[in-house]
């Protein structure tokens, strides 16, 4: 049987949720993160919704690779199809990583589903910081989710420079460092 790999590049980087063997910093090629997906249930409304992370096509995106083994396969498919596809926004793919020792495996992954009505892509860094400011859902402040993802993604060794564009913006957006 071949190798279960999971692919994450926001919050399942530091809470996958389940079991693993193995976890690699890993690179997919083809996708990055971006705030792409309208949220209105855990960080914002429908009257005012928030924006959450999603892979989005154009560029590559580094993240983690996480090994599970074959007796926690199903289980931890089942948890991920739980956590990752209830509203079907994301769409489920087994595709290519690099992993930082060198190897090439593939990875199950969660990329958004552009023609879903929840898809928020191709928003300027500003267009997002407004969005993301004044939001607020049921898992609390969209703008405490984005600075939390930025925050682990540098503990982690990754930058993402457009997400801290979007963290700066909000900072500039709420008088933070503004004389």
């Amino acid at each position: 049987m071949d190798e279960f790999w999971v692919f994450g590049y926001g919050s399942l980087m530091w809470n996958p949720g389940f079991p693993f063997e193995e976890r690699v910093q890993a690179r997919l090629m083809g996708y990055r993160r971006s705030l792409c997906v309208r949220s209105w249930v855990h960080r914002g409304t429908e009257q005012q919704p928030g924006l959450v992370l999603g892979l989005d096509r154009g560029g590559s995106c580094r993240g983690v690779a996480f090994k599970v083994s074959d007796a926690n396969r199903d289980e931890t498919l089942d948890y991920l199809r739980q956590r990752e596809l209830v509203t079907h926004v994301y769409i489920e793919r087994l595709l290519p990583l690099k992993l930082d020792d060198g190897r090439i495996v593939k990875a199950v992954t969660y990329v958004v589903d552009r023609a879903h009505h929840q898809y928020g892509g191709g928003v300027t860094v500003g267009e997002a910081a407004r969005i993301v400011n004044a939001a607020v859902g049921q898992s609390g402040p969209n703008p405490v989710y984005v600075a939390n993802t930025v925050a682990h993604l540098r503990e982690m060794g990754i930058r993402d420079h457009w997400l801290e564009a979007v963290v700066a913006e909000i900072a500039k957006l709420e008088g933070v460092g503004v004389e």
